[in-house]
């Protein structure tokens, strides 16, 4: 069954380690993702866009594949569903569909609004037992068609919105959305201190977790980070296997063109990237 993150991230703030949330784009990736996890007795949350919803056909849809396939895969490690930067009226359509987290991301919004959408958000989260992130300061690039030009959180605003009761936030600190660039100046340490000294033991996010070096993910961790997203890396090796199989022609052989066969490899692909990033954040083991 779904389970709320929040028991889970308060575990990895406690352990000092962090739980990945993996976004999901169809039910390959998601049965991968499950199958490591499982393996690796690790907690994992499966992350959805507002644009994968679309694209799996809605939200309901997601919500019940995920259900039926933790029955069907006998699953016992701790899952969360969770709606990634979902809009106001995306955060109540998935609370409609049965996820068990959401995201609200008013970070576009001036904090006044920011805080009355996320106020009540906690009140409805806090009654059907799910848990909500919030967000303070925006995730620079891009990711499923949302584009944030990248700021550093206010602490004092991330203090406004910790307090409403949130279970955890993600606060920008220099972290960016796809790939990074190589003039890239790293994140900003001394901005998450600060946050962590206004919001006390509030879990913290960190999005954009493809590419940052193993070093700063460690060290963020050790400062708070309870939660780290991986959609990009997942996406490039998914899309780099697929690729290898087609031009080897292998999808040819047989009787013919068998998806199953065409997104084998992607899906193994995406299998050893969860692990490598379930093995960094300390998640192994603590399911």
């Amino acid at each position: 069954m779904l389970v709320s993150a929040k028991e889970m991230l308060e575990k990895a703030r406690d352990g000092k380690y962090a739980v990945g949330q993996f976004n999901i784009n169809n039910l390959e990736w998601t049965k991968s993702i499950l199958q490591t996890a499982q393996e690796l007795q690790s907690p994992v949350i499966l992350g959805v866009s507002e644009g994968a919803g679309k694209y799996m056909t809605g939200f309901k849809t997601v919500a019940a594949m995920v259900k039926a396939m933790i029955e069907e895969m006998n699953i016992t490690v701790p899952v969360a569903l969770h709606l990634d930067h979902g809009s106001y009226e995306g955060c109540y359509k998935c609370i409609e569909a049965g996820f068990s987290s959401i995201m609200f991301d008013g970070s576009h919004y001036p904090i006044e609004e920011n805080v009355a959408k996320t106020k009540e958000l906690v009140k409805i989260c806090a009654e059907k037992g799910m848990s909500l992130e919030a967000e303070v300061g925006s995730i620079g690039g891009e990711e499923d068609g949302v584009v944030g030009l990248g700021e550093c959180a206010d602490p004092k605003e991330c203090k406004q919105i910790a307090d409403l009761g949130i279970d955890f936030l993600a606060a920008g600190i220099g972290n960016i959305h796809g790939k990074y660039p190589e003039n890239w100046p790293g994140l900003r340490f001394d901005v998450l201190e600060n946050i962590k000294k206004e919001v006390g033991d509030m879990p913290l996010v960190l999005h954009g977790g493809t590419g940052i070096p193993a070093d700063m993910i460690k060290k963020a961790i050790s400062l708070g980070v309870a939660k780290i997203n991986v959609n990009t890396e997942c996406q490039l090796s998914f899309a780099a296997a697929t690729r290898k199989y087609i031009e080897e022609g292998k999808d040819l052989q047989g009787k013919g063109f068998d998806p199953r066969k065409l997104l084998a490899p992607g899906a193994e692909a995406i299998k050893e990237t969860v692990k490598e990033k379930m093995e960094l954040f300390g998640s192994v083991g603590k399911a």
